[in-house]
């Protein structure tokens, strides 16, 4: 499986979720007004007593986090994930883990990217999904300047609690976006740093999902923060199987690759060093919509975000890249970690 979806997907699957929004939605499920509207209120949430970041993140005295107990009854809940394979396999992590508790999860996978399925977040046609910190808080606050983790952390409740959405507990895995070129178009132009494709790209192909192109970490950003022009942009999926197999036949000379694809070292692609944090801190966490909240599942989801640092990240999508189904991988992990 490719780890994500061309655009043309994400398009189709946006359309299908406006027309299932129309029907039914999960946010039928009775939730208890008075738990959402604090936790609402309070932006996003951790475990009981206000966790901190994974990274020595946020604490909710500081404004961060807060207690997500007496949030909504326990019901149905649709997980959802972006239109990549490590996505998916988080989906049905806290899937799995909800299930095992007694939680009735279902699943819809590959939905599309952020740009889709936030709105579904919003109008009820899942309930709650994997998320990366700092592409997250720059989706709602792009003049945002936090970079760590901790700092990123701690202004997602803002801007994420006015949309009727809440984070919990963030783990220590990361997953960034990178620039990456094989080792022989390193070599060539010399090439270690992003700014220094500056006098390079003009004659240069770069290749990435379509929203990538207008994203303020995209192409805009390659321009403000490094000076770096990309003479061609070829729309490829994201990070995905067309994306790996572009730069490795020399379709393209660079593209927006995930740091913890396995097909990095497996071709010898060379990703380039971002001195100048374009991709901030990128912290695994669950994005729910507020009115799901309830102490069960934060105290499910936090355990989940306990146990999941880059290196086992890694791992797991290693497993599926090599051919295991995403269910199993994330089936196996939940029952070596004891949450199963």
């Amino acid at each position: 499986m490719n780890r994500r979806l061309i655009g043309a997907v994400g398009a189709l699957a946006a359309s299908t979720l406006v027309l299932a929004a129309c029907g039914s939605s999960s946010s039928s499920s009775p939730t208890t007004s008075s738990a959402s509207a604090a936790a609402a209120s309070a932006g996003a949430t951790a475990g009981s007593g206000g966790a901190s970041s994974a990274s020595g993140g946020a604490s909710s005295a500081s404004g961060g986090a807060s207690s997500a107990a007496g949030g909504g009854t326990t019901g149905p809940i649709v997980v959802g994930s972006a239109n990549f394979d490590e996505s998916v396999i988080l989906m049905y992590i806290y899937a799995d883990a909800l299930k095992a508790k007694g939680v009735d999860a279902t699943v819809k996978p590959k939905i599309g990217s952020r740009e889709v399925y936030i709105p579904a977040l919003k109008d009820g046609s899942i309930d709650l999904i994997p998320e990366y910190s700092g592409t997250l808080l720059a989706y709602f606050d792009k003049t945002s300047t936090a970079a760590s983790s901790a700092d990123i952390y701690k202004a997602l409740p803002a801007v994420v609690g006015p949309a009727g959405m809440t984070v919990l507990e963030q783990s220590e895995a990361q997953d960034k976006d990178s620039i990456a070129v094989t080792a022989d178009t390193a070599k060539k132009y010399n090439l270690k740093t992003i700014g220094d494709l500056a006098s390079h790209a003009s004659s240069m192909v770069l290749g990435a999902a379509p929203e990538f192109k207008t994203r303020a970490d995209g192409v805009p950003g390659l321009d403000k923060t490094y000076g770096v022009k990309f003479g061609t942009f070829k729309t490829l999926d994201a990070g995905g199987k067309l994306s790996v197999t572009a730069l490795k036949n020399g379709q393209v000379d660079a593209a927006d690759l995930f740091t913890t694809d396995p097909s990095i070292p497996e071709n010898g692609f060379v990703v380039l060093q971002d001195p100048k944090n374009l991709y901030t801190a990128q912290n695994v966490l669950p994005l729910i919509a507020t009115k799901k909240v309830t102490p069960l599942i934060t105290k499910t989801l936090n355990a989940v975000s306990a146990k999941l640092d880059t290196a086992t990240l890694t791992a797991l999508d290693k497993q599926e890249y090599g051919g295991t189904d995403a269910e199993k991988v994330a089936q196996d992990w939940l029952k070596a970690q004891g949450l199963s």
